[in-house]
């Protein structure tokens, strides 16, 4: 006896990929810059945005945590943690690794007439091992080997009449990364980054469907203006497209036109990512993300920052300003806000 809502339809042909806390900038710095970090100077959480970064990072060693408190307007549980490590052992190489745990806090799962099937704790991890090592003087090659799981419900018996469990789902994943740094004598330094992140194949939490995780295409510049041995600015800029495909459309007649999520293989999806939207090229276009941020680093100790995230309406529509701050002291321990 109920009718649809509309507003549940994938208009936009948004692509869905399950695990989206892998793509949520884990530390601050990058945050405040409009969530861009592919190309910017090394710290310790290039394991996350760059890993090719960490074998051109000016300190032998590095350890960060961060908190994210995540869509805390609306709950007061949700949170993503991040624990991020690395050790040059050599001039041209280092070894790191992190723990992204995002907890979505509880859950409550209800019957088809509301009432309620129980309280979950829902929450996703994923643990990264990571190896950076110079090519040349330029160009460094970093890798990430990841463990993910995301444990939604638990092993939660529903009542769809499947007689399916649901379980956490769970896979192996990779990236892979390339940092160019120019080495520049003149005033203006630059340097680019390129990384595929979350190569994986698809994951259940039962039953036969597959999903999805975001295996993600960014690639970035970053230019910096250093005004004496302590001042220096940064200018950045990031695009960011998911490499999973786009939802079909359904035409006039009521028949479906693109490619059917359902039956593409994870590297089928990935590689057609970039060619089957139903609306063409243009339409791909708009799958992709752009963030801008700036830095003004004063006395090597004080850091100013801003940026800004700009997805296509069609697509999203996330817009949003970014501002933070950062302090170091002693050139060793450091805090940021963003």
């Amino acid at each position: 006896g109920q009718t649809l809502v509309s507003g549940q339809l994938n208009s936009g042909r948004i692509p869905t990929p399950t695990m989206l806390f892998l793509n949520v900038a884990p530390d601050a710095r990058s945050a405040a810059m409009g969530d861009a970090g592919v190309a910017i100077s090394s710290d310790v959480n290039a394991i996350y945005w760059n890993p090719a970064k960490l074998a051109s990072a000016d300190k032998d060693l590095g350890f960060a945590i961060s908190y994210t408190p995540w869509l805390r307007n609306l709950v007061n549980d949700m949170a993503l943690y991040n624990i991020a490590g690395y050790k040059k052992t050599a001039k041209d190489q280092a070894f790191g690794f992190s723990i992204n745990y995002f907890d979505q806090g509880l859950f409550q799962a209800t019957l088809a007439n509301g009432t309620s099937a129980g309280n979950f704790n829902s929450k996703e991890y994923a643990l990264s091992l990571t190896h950076a090592r110079k090519l040349s003087n330029s160009l460094s090659l970093g890798i990430n080997l990841k463990y993910i799981n995301s444990n939604l419900l638990g092993n939660y018996q529903g009542t769809s009449g499947t007689g399916v469990a649901m379980k956490p789902a769970q896979t192996v994943a990779a990236d892979i990364a390339l940092y160019w740094n120019t080495n520049s004598e003149k005033n203006w330094k630059y340097t680019y980054g390129l990384v595929l992140s979350n190569i994986s194949g698809k994951v259940s939490y039962g039953g036969a469907e597959k999903n999805f995780i975001p295996t993600n295409l960014r690639a970035g510049v970053a230019a910096v203006k250093e005004i004496d041995d302590k001042n220096k600015f940064t200018f950045t800029l990031d695009f960011n497209k998911l490499m999973v495909p786009t939802p079909q459309s359904i035409d006039a007649n009521g028949n479906k036109v693109g490619t059917d999520p359902s039956t593409t293989s994870a590297i089928g999806g990935i590689f057609g990512s970039l060619f089957d939207a139903p609306d063409g090229f243009g339409e791909e276009l708009k799958e992709i993300t752009t963030s801008v941020g700036a830095e003004y680093l004063f006395n090597n100790t004080f850091a100013v920052r801003g940026g800004y995230f700009n997805e296509s309406e069609m697509k999203g529509n996330r817009k949003y300003f970014t501002m933070g701050v950062g302090f170091k002291l002693d050139q060793k321990y450091g805090f940021d806000f963003a």
